[in-house]
């Protein structure tokens, strides 16, 4: 073998080792970034997670609103990407607790029973007006010693929330809006910032206050937040905040 078959050969094998370190340094961190994703969302591979639904209380049929359906599309997509699967309820077709499985719910107390029983036993610092009643006072948060309004298509706000029932349960994902375009908007935050909210706090509780702004015009897209109210949310609320009508 001469010099120049010799130089083309090692070149080649040099190729080869660099092409196939190079394969599995990408696999190493691509299966590193999805046990990332499956430890934040309690979803390892082939697990089950439940999307539970409000019904659209504007339907003169029982039905689900067009944004909440979007908002399951977002998060259906999330679930597959992490090797699980998932099973669409809505809030009156399930009836058992929470931890065993993962668990997304959309949508606001006053559509939802199964929304409304997780604040109360995991937020008793938050308190959402449920009054049908047109009024300035509608879908108001309060959250401890703060309110937020609602201006229709202008400035509304959703609560995305994960929270646990202890260190080996699954998650419960949370996506409480004064609107249902809202509801969306919240899980396509989550989609877009998981990473972010996985190095912040971990596979830990949250609460984080968003404002949609604009919705009427840029419809889910355009999300500022807030605050992260997760102490303020869990904490309880003074007897007379919790007997006010207006909370």
């Amino acid at each position: 073998m001469n010099d120049d078959v010799r130089n083309i050969v090692l070149g080649l094998v040099a190729t080869g080792i660099s092409a196939s370190l190079g394969w599995l340094a990408r696999t190493y961190l691509w299966r590193r970034k999805l046990r990332r994703k499956q430890a934040f969302f309690g979803l390892p591979d082939n697990s089950e997670s439940l999307l539970v639904v409000s019904r659209d209380p504007a339907a003169t049929e029982p039905a689900v609103h067009r944004y909440d359906v979007f908002a399951l599309l977002e998060l259906s997509a999330l679930i597959k990407e992490c090797g699980a699967h998932a099973r669409v309820v809505t809030q009156d077709g399930v009836q058992q607790g929470f931890g065993e499985r993962t668990e997304f719910c959309v949508g606001g107390p006053a559509a939802n029973r199964r929304m409304s029983a997780h604040m109360s036993a995991m937020l008793p610092g938050l308190r959402i007006n449920t009054d049908p009643e047109p009024g300035l006072e509608r879908a108001a948060f309060r959250i401890g010693g703060e309110h937020y309004r609602m201006e229709r298509g202008t400035a509304e706000y959703v609560l995305l929330a994960r929270v646990t029932g202890g260190d080996q349960a699954r998650p419960v994902f949370l996506f409480c809006g004064q609107s249902a375009i809202t509801n969306q908007a919240a899980t396509r935050y989550l989609a877009r910032h998981h990473e972010r909210l996985h190095r912040k706090y971990g596979t830990g509780s949250f609460v984080l206050l968003l404002k949609v702004v604009n919705s009427q015009a840029y419809g889910p897209d355009v999300v500022e937040l807030v605050a992260d109210v997760t102490r303020a949310a869990r904490t309880p609320l003074p007897e007379t905040a919790s007997a006010d009508p207006a909370a």
